[in-house]
């Protein structure tokens, strides 16, 4: 009881069921090596679909997906009339936030492999600003399930190294940063290739002539890097 005599508030939840959506782009022939892209804050599916379009090899699927965690943006902010803006985390509750995102890629990894859409042993993840940390997350913790994973612009998990979650892994690990990122500075991730190789062998840290964006140059490493890591 407090000083009223009342009962104190309690904090409840309930479990529901959401709805993620992707967009999907098929090659010629299927199954293929499957490049699974995911946007940063405030954009949307739609948009990483056309950077990922420029960045994969034509033999390549793609999946576009969305982040849960909409809000509303001006349609001249999001290069669009919808003016549709997603996230993935918020400052409540994170590890909810990072557990879906899990989860979703599973369930996503498993739906393309079992629609021989894409070969089991031949995905990769690519993540830009908010989603490089929690693609790294997902990298090291189901560490058998990737390829490769790419991150651009985006920083490493604030537990890197502390957490038992993360395990050693054979996935590839690209990592891009821009030499004029305000977010993400030189200075900032000069120890990433360093850190990066504590749980993975082959990692490739390259900064481009960018600021918090993506540029000529970066997909054309991308391209180049999932053609070589899909040999």
């Amino acid at each position: 009881m407090n000083i009223n005599g009342e009962k104190p508030t309690a904090e409840r939840s309930l479990r529901v069921e959401i709805n993620l959506y992707y967009d999907l782009h098929l090659p010629a022939v299927c199954p293929a090596p499957l490049l699974i892209a995911l946007h940063g804050y405030g954009a949307n599916k739609r948009q990483m679909m056309r950077e990922a379009r420029l960045m994969a090899p034509d033999n390549f699927a793609i999946a576009s997906l969305q982040g849960f965690h909409q809000h509303i943006k001006e349609p001249k902010e999001t290069g669009g009339p919808l003016g549709f803006a997603f996230g993935w985390l918020t400052n409540f509750k994170s590890e909810e936030s990072v557990a879906v995102h899990h989860q979703a890629l599973l369930d996503l990894i498993d739906t393309l492999v079992n629609e021989g859409v894409a070969g089991e042993q031949r995905i990769f993840l690519l993540g830009f600003s908010q989603t490089c940390a929690l693609n790294f997350r997902f990298a090291f913790t189901h560490a058998d399930k990737l390829r490769g994973v790419i991150g651009i612009c985006g920083g490493l998990p604030g537990d890197w190294e502390t957490s038992e979650l993360y395990r050693p892994t054979e996935a590839a690990v690209l990592y891009l940063s821009g030499s004029r990122d305000e977010f993400y500075p030189p200075a900032r991730v000069a120890d990433y290739l360093e850190r990066l190789k504590l749980r993975a062998r082959d990692v490739e840290v390259r900064s481009h002539d960018a600021a918090h964006e993506y540029v000529p140059s970066m997909r054309e490493d991308v391209r180049e890097w999932l053609s070589r890591q899909n040999q």
